[in-house]
C-alpha cells in the first residue's frame, strides 16, 4: 500500500465563500476523498497545524506527498521546506498542483524562479495528452477538456523537464507544460498544472485519475539508500585488477 500525504495550506477556504462553496471541507479533502478508491493509505495535514502538519514522524512515513499551496507560501517554514526537500532527495515521491509551481520546496528543487504567464477569467481548458505511453497518461484520452480554469503561459521558468506528458492550451491562445517529471536525488517529482481554487476541478474524474497515476509513478522505488561522504575502498589498494 502507498502512503499518500496531502498538503494544503487550507487558507481561501477558510476566508473565501466562493471557495468554500467549491471546496466545504478544503481541497485536501476533495482530493483524499477523490483519491480513496485507489487504494491509498491517505493522511493529510495543513499549514495552521504543529509543523505544518508534516514532522519528521509523519514525512518518514509518506511515500508520495502532495503539495497544494497558494496564497501563503512565504508562510511555510523554511525548516519544513529543507526538511521536505531532503526527503524527495532520499526517495520520496512529491507531487505539485497548480500554483504550488510557487511553493518553497518546488522552487528549491528546480533551482528557479519557477514564475510563469497567468490570467483568471474562467476560459476553457484543452489539456493534451502529449505522452500516451507514459504511466501517468494511462486510461487517460487524447484530451481533456476542463471548462473553466485559470490560464498559465509560457514562459514557465523551470528546467527542462526529464519528461512531459500533458500540454494545454487556453482559449485565449496561450499554451503551458502543464504536466511535467523531474527527478532529485532518489525522489521523483510530477507537477500538474489544472485546480485553480474557485474551481471544480478536482472533482473530474481524469484529473483524479492523472494524480492517481501520478502517485503510482512516484511511489519510492526500491533500493539501498544513496551513500556519500568518505568510503572504504571495495577491495585492496594494492589488489591487482582483473583484465
Amino acid at each position: 500500500m502507498i502512503n499518500v500525504t496531502i498538503w494544503n495550506e487550507f487558507v481561501h477556504e477558510n476566508i473565501h465563500d466562493e471557495v468554500k462553496a467549491v471546496y466545504p471541507e478544503g481541497i485536501h479533502m476533495a482530493l483524499a476523498n477523490g483519491l480513496q478508491e485507489s487504494g491509498f493509505a491517505i493522511t493529510t495535514a495543513t499549514l495552521d497545524q504543529p509543523e505544518h502538519g508534516l514532522s519528521e514522524g509523519v514525512l518518514n512515513q509518506t511515500d508520495v506527498l502532495i503539495w497544494w499551496g497558494h496564497m501563503a507560501h512565504d508562510r511555510v517554514s523554511d525548516e519544513i521546506t529543507a526538511r521536505v526537500v531532503r526527503r524527495v532527495q532520499e526517495g520520496m515521491g512529491l507531487i505539485v498542483l497548480h500554483s504550488g509551481h510557487f511553493s518553497k520546496p518546488f522552487k528549491a528543487l528546480m533551482g528557479t524562479s519557477c514564475d510563469l504567464k497567468w490570467r483568471e477569467a474562467g476560459e476553457q481548458e484543452i489539456l493534451w495528452n502529449v505522452n500516451p505511453s507514459h504511466p501517468i497518461a494511462e486510461g487517460i484520452d487524447a484530451s481533456v477538456i476542463l471548462e473553466h480554469e485559470e490560464m498559465y503561459g509560457e514562459y514557465f521558468d523551470i528546467p527542462t523537464p526529464d519528461e512531459l506528458v500533458f500540454i494545454s492550451n487556453f482559449a485565449g491562445g496561450e499554451v503551458f507544460r502543464s504536466g511535467c517529471t523531474f527527478r532529485r536525488g532518489r525522489g521523483k517529482i510530477f507537477y500538474f498544472r489544472p485546480g485553480h481554487e474557485t474551481y471544480p476541478t478536482y472533482y473530474k474524474p481524469e484529473i483524479i485519475k492523472i494524480i492517481a497515476n501520478g502517485v503510482k509513478w512516484a511511489q519510492p522505488a526500491a533500493g539501498s539508500a544513496l551513500q556519500f561522504g568518505n568510503v572504504q575502498p571495495v577491495r585492496a589498494l594494492n589488489e591487482v585488477p582483473v583484465v
